[in-house]
Order: C-alpha cells, then sequence, then structure tokens
C-alpha cells in the first residue's frame, strides 16, 4: 500500500514538472500572433472592454507643434453624447480652481459598435472623445481632466498633469522607444512600461514602433495595452507608428485597424489622407521626428511612392539639429527570411542623403543595434557612422536572430526598452531590461554635421545611467 501511494505522489510531482515546463516555453517557430502567455493575461471582459459614463483610455499624443498644443482622447459608454475637456496652469494646492482660471475645451465625439467576430467577443457600443488643446505655454506645467460637462464627479476623470516641453530647443530632452509589445500586454508589458516609467518619470514622451496590440480588431487586446499604461499614457504624451498587426491580416491587410483613430489623435500631415496619423512628422526642440507606415507601404504601391516623395521633401526642408525615423519594419532586419529589400532599396538612399541620425524599429521581436558598414567592427570609436538603426522588442513573444554585418549589438530573449537623451550636439541612447540592467548603450556627438559614434560596453551599472543619462 505505501508503495503504490509513493509511486502515485512521484507520478503526481512529475506530471506538474512537465505542465510547468510547458507553461514557460517560448516558442519560436511560429508565425507572428501566437504567445504561451495568453493564459496568464485573462481578465474579466467588463474591465477591460466595457466602457461607462466615467472616462477611460486617457491618453495624450504630440501635436505637430508639441510646444504650444497636446492632443486628449478617451472614451465612454454611447450615453455620453457631449464631452470636454477641463484645463488651467498648476498651482500648489487646489486654487487653480479659483477666479475662473479654468479654461473649458468641446471634443469631438464619435460613436463605434465595434464587433470582433474573429476572436469571438462581444460588440462594444462605445463614444471616443478627442480634443487639441492649443495656445499653451512651453516650459508650462497643466492640470487638466476630462468629462461630460456636468457636476457629478463620476462622469469626470481625475485631474492629470502634462508638462509643456522648453522653450529653449537647445534644452536637453529624453524618450522612450518600445518595440512590438504585441501578446499578453496585460499580464507580460505592464512591467516593462512601468519600469521604464519608474526609471524615468520626468520622461518628456514615449514611442511605440508597432504592433502595439496583436490582433487588430481586438478591443479586449486594446483595451489590455491602455491597462498596461494605465496613468502613465494620461500624463506622457505618446506617438505610434502602426504594424502589421494594426492591419486586419485575416481579411484586407491595407486596411487599419478601426480603433487607430478614433483612440489616438495623431497628426494628420503626411502625403496621402489615407496616411493620416500614420505617416507624419513633428518637430520636438531640435528633434524632427518621422513616422513612415510601413506597412502600407509593404502593400500599397501609390502609398510606397507616396512616402518616399514626401519623405524626401520632410528632409530636404529639415532645419532641425538631429532627424529620427519610427517605422515597424526594419531597413536591416535581424535574421534570414525577414528582409525587407523594397522598403530598404526605397528609403535608405533618403537616411544616407539627408544623413538621418536614428532609425527606430520593431517587428522582428529581437534585439539589434548597429550602422552600414562592417569596416569598423568592434571599434569603440567609429567616426562619421552614419544612421544609427535599432530594432528591439518590449513584449514576451521572441524570435532567434543571426549575426549580420550591419550589427554591432544583438540580443533575443529579453525584453527591453531604450531611453534616448538628446543635449545640444550629443544623442544618448541606453537599452535597459525590465529589471532596469543596462542592455546596450551608445552616444552620439553631433560636429560639423557628421556624428561620431561611442559605443560605451563599459557602462554597465544603473549608477551610471543615474550620473550620466538624466538631464539635470
Amino acid at each position: 500500500m505505501k508503495t503504490i501511494g509513493l509511486l502515485f505522489i512521484v507520478v503526481l510531482v512529475f506530471t506538474s514538472c512537465k505542465v510547468k515546463s510547458k507553461t514557460n516555453t517560448f516558442d519560436h517557430t511560429e508565425g507572428h500572433g501566437h504567445s504561451h502567455y495568453s493564459s496568464l493575461s485573462h481578465v474579466p471582459a467588463h474591465k477591460l472592454i466595457f466602457p461607462s459614463k466615467a472616462p477611460d483610455r486617457i491618453i495624450l499624443n504630440l501635436t505637430e507643434d508639441p510646444h504650444h498644443s497636446v492632443a486628449i482622447n478617451w472614451r465612454t459608454d454611447q450615453d455620453i453624447d457631449t464631452a470636454y475637456v477641463e484645463i488651467a496652469e498648476e498651482t500648489h494646492g487646489p486654487d487653480f480652481l479659483l477666479n475662473n482660471n479654468v479654461t473649458r475645451v468641446s471634443a469631438k465625439t464619435e460613436f463605434l459598435d465595434l464587433e470582433n467576430v474573429r476572436d469571438k467577443e462581444p460588440v462594444v457600443k462605445a463614444a471616443f472623445h478627442s480634443a487639441i488643446l492649443k495656445d499653451l505655454k512651453p516650459g508650462t506645467t497643466y492640470v487638466y481632466r476630462v468629462g461630460d460637462g456636468q457636476a457629478n464627479n463620476d462622469t469626470w476623470s481625475e485631474w492629470f498633469q502634462i508638462k509643456m516641453p522648453s522653450k529653449n530647443k537647445e534644452d536637453a530632452f529624453s524618450f522612450i522607444y518600445f518595440g512590438d509589445a504585441q501578446n499578453d500586454v496585460k499580464s507580460m508589458w505592464s512591467r516593462v512600461i512601468r519600469k521604464s516609467y519608474k526609471m524615468l518619470p520626468d520622461v518628456d514622451f514615449m514611442l511605440h514602433a508597432g504592433d502595439l496590440i496583436n490582433h487588430s480588431e481586438s478591443d479586449r487586446e486594446w483595451g489590455e495595452w491602455f491597462y498596461a499604461g494605465s496613468f502613465i499614457h494620461a500624463t506622457v504624451p505618446s506617438i505610434m507608428t502602426p504594424g502589421n498587426h494594426e492591419y486586419d491580416k485575416m481579411k484586407d491587410r491595407s486596411k487599419l485597424s478601426s480603433l487607430w483613430r478614433p483612440q489616438f489623435n495623431l497628426p494628420q500631415n503626411g502625403p496621402l489622407e489615407a496616411l493620416n496619423e500614420t505617416c507624419y512628422t513633428l518637430d520636438y526642440q531640435n528633434l524632427k521626428l518621422i513616422s513612415l507606415d510601413s506597412q502600407s507601404f509593404n502593400n500599397d504601391e501609390t502609398s510606397r511612392n507616396a512616402q518616399v516623395k514626401w519623405l524626401d521633401s520632410v528632409l530636404q526642408s529639415n532645419t532641425k539639429k538631429w532627424v529620427a525615423i519610427t517605422m515597424h519594419h526594419p531597413i536591416f532586419s535581424t535574421a534570414k527570411g525577414l528582409d525587407n529589400i523594397a522598403l530598404r532599396e526605397a528609403i535608405k538612399p533618403l537616411i544616407d542623403k539627408y544623413k538621418v541620425d536614428l532609425v527606430l524599429q520593431g517587428h522582428d521581436h529581437t534585439y539589434a543595434r548597429g550602422y552600414d558598414s562592417n569596416e569598423t567592427s568592434g571599434k569603440t570609436i567609429v567616426e562619421d557612422a552614419g544612421a544609427i538603426y535599432a530594432v528591439s522588442v518590449s513584449g514576451p513573444k521572441m524570435y532567434e536572430s543571426q549575426d549580420q554585418s550591419w550589427m554591432v549589438k544583438r540580443g533575443e530573449f529579453t525584453q527591453l526598452f531604450q531611453i534616448i537623451t538628446i543635449d545640444n550636439d550629443t544623442l544618448k541612447y541606453n537599452s535597459y531590461t525590465t529589471m532596469g540592467s543596462l542592455y546596450d548603450s551608445f552616444r552620439l556627438i553631433k560636429e560639423n554635421g557628421s556624428n561620431t559614434l561611442i559605443n560605451n560596453s563599459e557602462l554597465n551599472e544603473f549608477t551610471r545611467f543615474k550620473k550620466d543619462f538624466i538631464k539635470e
């Protein structure tokens, strides 16, 4: 009897270990869209999907003129058909509410009935509200809230704070760059954005290089993305470029998610109306920042030709010291079979011609950073390095990579975020793991129109980051 009991315990323990091992296994063979962590991110649907009269999914976006304006979006149920933003200059206490200091701005409202048959989600009826606050003062901190204009505080958000960029365009500023979040966003990506914010709470804005979620029409997944960022989205402006998963890969790869434009409020200064809020540009202090819609580029010849012509004109007329481009698909990929030849042949000549400094990308679910040269491989200091290309991943789905001639640093199976600081003639780039460990680091020093690259391989302590990379 004792022998049978002991055998039962051994079998039970062995079975338990097998199940645990399977749960924690990465799968590198499946295409974009699958993850072994989906069971861990289960949340009751009503907490992620269904809106109420109280505002949720509040997010700030940068505008074409981020020194004097900011865009705000949020969501409610369809009982709220009129919505407002209230804003005032920040004070040390609640006295900003006195003496008519609060300005009320009307929001635009659109109603959507969202049905996601693919994922068998319930129909969601939501009202999406958006506004652009204009004539703001550079360097000033404001408080704002969103709601329906009624006296009932239950239909207003809390008051949030937002600091406008400095009026001195040479002052230092920082932003955080994320590669694909995509899968198990609430469960596994939340700690990435929250860790990045904890390390740099005074960050000026955040940049997302596409594939924010996995299924373009899944309101539940979008709910996870907003849940993960929580109040950070409402206090730190974001910009995002769409990835292939923001397009409908099952029915029409040229169809942008029906939720992209309602829930974001991005610049509309691209080459085509069809590319509004996906292909655009803005100036942030001494940085020209450009978003290209690489998915539309890959699938539509009209979009491709328009983006190339537009990019040429934007770069030709640029007056900013630094130039960064973000797009989802990499110019240089991290493994065989992932190469984007048409994109590279069309865009790279313009990157070289106009001396773009930084290209921030996603898609490959690995990490790599380098430049278009293998003659200086292994050097700490590289003169006239040209554009620096980065590919990163912030979510839990990982792929293997392969050594390529353009790579200076390569990594796999690690969730990452990048803090980038621009301080006059110096650009500082640091890649970090979710534990706050420095993963990759370099500096660009701009002099006489060319950049000197310094590979900071010796920087491996967080204390060095605190000393050198956070602006005073």
